[in-house]
């Protein structure tokens, strides 16, 4: 009987605690679900009628970094330029100190203050960047980190997970423009690749 509940705790563990390989799976097929939905996919109708799945970067464990969390303070909120006139409120959360192949870089984190209202969106963190493969391998308007607050100074940047805005796949959407302060001078090559040559 012991051994049964402590097997059952082991396996409820387990689940619990999955891999970040486990995780960049997960966000595969969740997100080439999504792109198949009618009701959610951001394609136009001739592109989702053809799609076979997103072309993802195979996944590259060395980008899956460890950072330096420093809160920001006393920031001001601004209009966040998009790709149309609309101007969501954004500000500044944090900074986030890393290393790729030896060398620093930073990117600075956002909190849309309308977003963050909302109770499941509360803790939500946005991390646009652009690096060296955008107009090439990815697409040319840089890409997206989902993030949520952190419970301490040391976060994990997962590139595996990054995604593209919308509009790279449909003109009708309003798309936040990467802030020139996320621009990394080095080939991010993980997450989504860009959709159309």
């Amino acid at each position: 009987m012991l051994r049964i509940w402590v097997l059952l705790l082991c396996v409820g563990f387990c689940f619990a605690q999955k891999s970040e390989i486990e995780v960049i799976h997960e966000f595969q097929k969740e997100l080439n679900e999504e792109f198949s939905d009618v009701k959610k996919s951001p394609l136009t109708e001739e592109d989702r009628a053809q799609f076979k799945g997103l072309d993802f970067y195979p996944i590259n464990e060395k980008l899956i970094i460890e950072a330096i969390f420093e809160k920001a303070k006393k920031e001001m909120p601004f209009k966040m330029k998009t790709s149309t006139d609309r101007t969501p409120m954004y500000v500044k959360f944090g900074t986030l100190h890393f290393e790729i192949e030896g060398k620093p870089f930073r990117l600075n984190v956002y909190q849309n203050i309308e977003l963050s209202k909302k109770t499941e969106f509360k803790d939500y963190l946005f991390l646009p960047f652009s690096d060296i493969t955008c107009g090439k391998e990815t697409y040319i308007g840089g890409r997206y980190i989902d993030m949520r607050i952190p419970n301490s100074d040391k976060v994990i940047i997962n590139f595996n997970k990054a995604y593209n805005p919308y509009c790279a796949y449909n003109h009708k959407y309003s798309c936040p423009i990467v802030p020139l302060e996320n621009d990394l001078d080095i080939a991010i090559e993980a997450g989504v690749k860009k959709f159309h040559d």
